[in-house]
């Protein structure tokens, strides 16, 4: 959201302007209040602080502990703390940053899924998507196989037809009971879906990871449950994370993504569903994520599809033929979707050379996109349209162990394929 300029009218009088500045603060706090957790607070402590010892501090402060924990991802312990009176968040945030046990104080960001409302459907095996990224062309050389891709969502239908055999693993960062989402059982399927339709890297192993719980507006998420989500994928084996979600600029998110890409895992994530006037979206913004923008069967731009200067390149995301919980399919639209079939994409490009760092896999994709809207990079497509085969096709195969150098397993060792 941006505020007024501040300039201000010629003849306008002090009390007009107050009214102004007042409204303002108003709209301010009202949009603050929509983008996270009322009366929550996320904060770093020292780490050598013993669990009564933190919620000492926390009642000093007129704060209840709700959780805390180390996060190896970021080396660092973070509390999430609830205020137990009617303090704001930046007074609290203020108080508790002044002591000497506390390294940052920041709110507990709101994070939301992108994908439009999802309509139950047959199902329907003539994928057009498969036909815009050329995946029929880049399957003859990948399928995903052996490569690891962490979807942070809600939850997934792993005895779906279409992902049967592909969830790896599952983590729930909410510690939850709800059953299987709409939403993550269909970026699980543009992924790896394998049965009547085809995801972009139908034998890539997905690492399942719950991070969005339903809410009124359909399922979200915190800043601290997403920090948990990643510090699992990076100690997990992910090769890819992705995020098919949106919210404000958050410092601690910041932080995880960081540390996520220096450890050589790429990171995609959803541009976000908030059409042409909303500003950049996270964490597709951050400098370390490829964002992703959504593009329709004729290759016109997603009218909900977020756009700026971070977008990398566009895949489809319209109308979309994915699995849905029980056994059933359905027809979705959104960027949610784009960044899916991207991450599948990137699961191609890692199994044919694992050794690719997370800004070669950047250059590769928007270097073989096709170009969509004005000439050269721009704001809505960003390189253009995601190309699987000319993408695939582009990474270099990795040099084959010399069979002198290769080490031979013990003797009595059981080796099993995947």
């Amino acid at each position: 959201m941006s505020s007024a300029d501040g300039s201000g009218n010629g003849g306008s009088s002090g009390k007009s302007k107050n009214k102004d500045s007042n409204s303002r603060r108003n709209v301010s706090q009202t949009v603050l209040d929509s983008r996270t957790i009322a009366n929550e607070i996320v904060a770093e402590i020292d780490g050598s602080l013993s669990g009564a010892q933190t919620d000492e501090l926390a009642r000093r402060h007129g704060l209840m502990r709700l959780q805390s924990q180390n996060f190896p991802l970021v080396g660092a312990t973070i509390g999430l703390f609830r205020i137990a009176d009617r303090r704001t968040v930046q007074k609290v945030s203020n108080e508790l940053a002044a002591h000497p046990s506390v390294r940052s104080v920041q709110p507990n960001f709101r994070y939301v899924l992108q994908d439009q409302k999802a309509v139950l459907s047959e199902g329907d095996p003539a994928q057009y998507a498969l036909l815009k990224l050329r995946l029929t062309e880049a399957h003859t050389l990948a399928h995903g196989a052996n490569v690891t891709i962490a979807v942070i969502d809600s939850g997934i239908d792993a005895k779906h037809p279409e992902l049967m055999n592909s969830i790896g693993d599952t983590f729930d960062a909410l510690g939850s009971k709800e059953g299987p989402h709409v939403h993550g059982t269909g970026v699980a399927g543009a992924i790896v879906s394998h049965a009547r339709l085809m995801g972009s890297a139908p034998e890539a192993r997905i690492l399942a990871i719950r991070a969005f719980g339903a809410a009124r507006s359909g399922a979200e998420s915190t800043s601290y449950v997403i920090l948990k989500a990643l510090d699992y994928a990076a100690l997990h084996g992910a090769q890819i994370v992705n995020m098919s979600f949106a919210g404000p600029k958050d410092a601690l998110i910041e932080r995880g993504l960081s540390a996520t890409a220096a450890r050589g895992i790429v990171l995609v994530a959803a541009s976000g569903n908030a059409g042409a006037k909303s500003p950049p979206l996270y964490p597709a913004a951050s400098p370390n994520v490829i964002a992703v923008s959504a593009t329709d069967v004729q290759g016109r731009l997603f009218t909900a599809s977020s756009r700026g200067s971070h977008i990398a390149l566009s895949a489809p995301g319209v109308d979309i033929f994915l699995p849905a919980p029980d056994e059933k399919y359905q027809m979705a639209s959104g960027t949610s979707f784009s960044a899916a079939y991207v991450s599948g994409l990137v699961a191609l490009m890692l199994e044919r050379n694992p050794a690719l760092k997370p800004g070669e896999v950047r250059a590769i994709l928007m270097k073989t996109a096709r170009d969509l809207g004005a000439p050269g990079r721009d704001d809505l497509f960003g390189a253009g349209e995601a190309d699987a085969y000319a993408a695939v096709t582009a990474v270099s195969i990795a040099p084959a162990l010399p069979v002198a150098a290769a080490p031979l397993p013990p003797a009595a060792e059981n080796v099993s394929g995947r």
